[in-house]
């Protein structure tokens, strides 16, 4: 019997032990991980110490308090927000362990964690995801990171922690503390890639929420998403996954428009192919048999991009904008021609709410169930060690979603 079969043994017993009547979960007095799944004493973690430079560091391996959970990790995306903390560190955060894209493996858990966030129950050997939305405020719209009390809830991947610095999923473990508000969630029944994927397509889900308070997207509605990486086209597989058929990709690269339509986009427009506002404008126009959109989302971080889209949608259409994370720029409109007169009805949109997060468990799943091939999003991994190489070929757009393995 191999070492894997007898982990899997293990799990099922230690399963069956913990189980207690009425739902419950008995627990023993002090944290416990699954035998057989040794953990180290130490834990590498990525820490940003210097634009454009990662360096692993090793840590002591924490101990796990009552209200604790202590995580191998398994995968954690590249997020343009990474991206950005990587090349001009715009938060002043530096030194920093990023990474909240992750995903990984329950391993120690503290006696007085029985369930996670949405209230299912949780364990050793549970696959487990984090959230940045606080616990107690699960209607909060946007996180401001000037908030003093931004400790009370810890921010997995994007505030420093000069208590263990093992709170960035850019790690081989990752410690999630609950008694901060901390929010973590049980998606075993999720493969990797998908769990990899929760966090970003979260942010498609608000925006497509904060779209539908303008009465204009429906099922025929025509539909242009501007700028096709993992954002953009997220945004495609969930406008395809809620029924709207006519959408249009606009991007410059030929191989995120091709995966747009893989993705469910009936149409596109390279507009590396339109010199002008007014031949990009007339695609779009043609795209649509001779319409302009219905609706809009903007998902670059591009003032000119957002500048452009306005001359893609109809009057009265609407517009949804959530492509700046962080200060791009100063973007050029003229309110009168672009605006008012043709009376657009547009909505901002950043981050998510703590619903949100657990409506995208719905939508991976649903896509998977219509044949989208939302996972293979994901193109291609780095190991740890290779994080600066990483996000550099991230940067460089030489793939789509980009990931990091131990």
């Amino acid at each position: 019997m191999n070492q894997s079969a007898i982990e899997e043994i293990v799990r099922q017993v230690v399963a069956g032990i913990t189980s207690a009547p009425g739902g419950s979960t008995a627990r023993p007095v002090s944290a416990f991980s699954a035998a057989g799944n040794s953990v180290p004493s130490v834990a590498h973690v990525a820490m940003l110490t210097a634009k454009e430079h990662f360096e692993i560091k090793e840590f002591p391996m924490p101990e796990v308090g009552d209200d604790d959970i202590l995580v191998r990790v398994e995968g954690c995306g590249i997020c343009g927000t990474d991206q950005h903390e990587f090349k001009k560190d715009p938060f002043n955060l530096i030194p920093v362990a990023l990474g909240h894209e992750g995903t990984g493996e329950v391993v120690k858990i503290g006696k007085n964690v029985t369930r996670d966030s949405a209230g299912n129950p949780i364990g050793v050997g549970d696959k487990l995801v984090t959230c940045m939305m606080f616990r107690d405020d699960p209607d909060i719209t946007m996180f401001d990171l000037n908030k003093q009390n931004v400790g009370e809830a810890d921010v997995y991947g994007l505030i420093p922690d000069d208590d263990v610095h093992l709170n960035g999923w850019f790690a081989d473990y990752i410690l999630i503390k609950g008694s901060r508000g901390s929010t973590f969630f049980n998606v075993s029944d999720m493969d990797l890639k998908s769990r990899v994927l929760i966090e970003p397509a979260a942010v498609l889900i608000h925006a497509v929420e904060r779209a539908k308070t303008t009465g204009i997207l429906r099922f025929n509605s025509r539909v242009a998403v501007q700028g096709c990486g993992p954002i953009g086209l997220l945004c495609v597989a969930i406008l395809r996954t809620m029924g709207v058929e006519n959408i249009l990709a606009v991007d410059g690269n030929p191989q995120r428009l091709e995966f747009a339509a893989r993705l469910g986009a009936e149409h596109s427009v390279n507009f590396m192919e339109h010199k002008g506002i007014e031949a990009l404008s007339g695609a779009v126009k043609a795209s649509f048999g001779g319409h302009l959109a219905d609706f809009a989302f903007q998902c670059t971080g591009s003032p000119a991009a957002h500048s452009n889209i306005y001359h893609f949608i109809r009057n009265g259409g609407g517009l949804c904008e959530l492509g700046f994370f962080i200060n791009n720029g100063e973007a050029t409109i003229n309110p009168h021609f672009d605006l008012c007169a043709k009376e657009i009805n547009l909505v901002g949109s950043w981050v998510y709410t703590l619903r949100d997060y657990v409506t995208t468990f719905d939508f991976l799943k649903r896509a998977k169930g219509i044949g989208l091939p939302v996972t293979d999003l994901v193109t291609d991994t780095f190991p740890l060690s290779q994080i600066n190489e990483a996000h550099e070929f991230a940067l460089a757009q030489k793939g789509l979603k980009v990931a990091i393995t131990p």
